[in-house]
């Protein structure tokens, strides 16, 4: 049976016994992936085996989603967003040294490897430059170079010189086209200018409070 919600006469129908939903039946979707719907937990059940890889490549995608199209603007103040969190110790700049310490962290199996990564995902959709450029660094150590020039693009653009020099890095490897190193660079100057416009305009609010 297809993953895909079964429709009769335009109602949408259970995935797994196709019975339409009406003023008594009601349909519910899968929390996870939104793809179907089912009429009871049973038939969710039974139909489980069946829907678990779609569902969970869709999982996947919708999280992706929220992850890049989240967090583009940094926070006021530029402070961590969820600095009441155990976040932990910033992800190192060097390439070198941060593949070390993921090597040993992997040889000791650290837990917290794993549990950094979604202190870093939330606080990186929350505006947190520093968090995005770690979650680069993880991918590129990972070998999944387009997700982490993901990660760089959105942080560089946000004026994080590290992802800047991390995508030339990547554009002199073959990693990165011409086009997206030169969007990098435009959107981390115009970001330098917009955090020194703020910086003048602070200087000037304080200085205006004080008499000065």
């Amino acid at each position: 049976m297809s993953c895909v919600p079964v429709a009769a006469d335009g109602d949408e129908a259970c995935a797994n016994c196709g019975k339409q939903g009406s003023d008594t039946i009601k349909l519910k979707s899968c929390t996870a992936c939104r793809l179907v719907k089912y009429c009871g937990v049973d038939c969710q059940r039974a139909h489980r085996k069946q829907h678990k890889k779609a569902c969970k490549q869709r999982a996947a995608e919708l999280k992706d989603q929220k992850l890049y199209s989240q967090g583009h603007e940094r926070p006021e103040g530029d402070f961590c967003p969820i600095c009441t969190l155990p976040i932990p110790t910033r992800y190192p700049d060097d390439d070198a040294d941060a593949l070390a310490m993921t090597q040993r962290r992997v040889a000791k199996k650290d837990p917290d490897e794993a549990k950094a990564v979604e202190f870093y995902k939330k606080a990186a959709m929350q505006g947190s430059v520093d968090a995005r450029h770690n979650l680069g660094c993880i991918e590129t150590e990972k070998g999944n170079h387009d997700r982490a020039l993901r990660h760089f693009l959105i942080s560089a653009k946000m004026g994080h010189k590290n992802s800047l020099e991390a995508i030339k890095k990547r554009f002199t490897a073959e990693l990165a086209t011409k086009e997206q190193y030169a969007q990098a660079l435009k959107g981390y100057q115009e970001a330098l200018e917009e955090m020194k416009s703020h910086d003048r305009d602070e200087a000037k609010r304080l200085r205006d409070e004080q008499g000065l």
